[in-house]
C-alpha cells in the first residue's frame, strides 16, 4: 500500500497563498488518480482537485477553479496543491489520496474508491 505524507499546512490571511506537499513512498506506476480532500469542522470531505497519473488530465472542484493548481512531479513521487487567493472559508484538514483502481476516473471524487490516505495537514485562513 502506498505510504503518504502531507506537509505544507499553515496559517495564513485571506488573500495569500500556501503550497501543499505530498510525498508518496512509491512511484506513481499504480496509481491511477491522486487526489486532494479537504475537510472543515462540521462538515463532510469533499474532493478539491485530482490529477490522472501518467496524464496532464486535471479536475477541480468549482469552490477552488481559478485558485488552486494541482500537480506532481514523478521523478519525486510528489504531489502539489498550489493555493492561491485563499479564503476563510479554505479553512480545513487537507488530505491527499492515492486510488488504485481505474475506476476513480469515473468518480474521482468517491473517497471510497481511495485506499491510501496521508495524515491531513491543516490550512487556517483568516479574514
Amino acid at each position: 500500500q502506498v505510504q503518504l505524507v502531507e506537509s505544507g499546512g499553515g496559517s495564513v490571511q485571506a488573500g495569500g497563498s500556501l503550497r501543499l506537499s505530498c510525498a508518496a513512498s512509491e512511484s506513481s506506476y499504480s496509481i491511477y488518480c491522486m487526489t486532494w480532500f479537504r475537510q472543515a469542522p462540521g462538515k463532510e470531505r469533499e474532493g478539491v482537485a485530482v490529477i490522472y497519473t501518467g496524464g496532464s488530465t486535471t479536475i477541480y472542484a468549482d469552490s477552488v477553479k481559478g485558485r488552486f493548481t494541482i500537480s506532481q512531479d514523478n521523478a519525486k513521487n510528489t504531489l502539489y496543491l498550489q493555493m492561491n487567493s485563499l479564503k476563510p472559508e479554505d479553512t480545513a484538514i487537507y488530505y491527499c489520496a492515492a486510488a488504485l483502481t481505474p475506476y476513480c476516473r469515473n468518480a474521482y471524487w468517491g473517497a471510497d474508491l481511495y485506499k491510501s490516505w496521508g495524515q491531513g495537514t491543516q490550512v487556517t485562513v483568516s479574514s
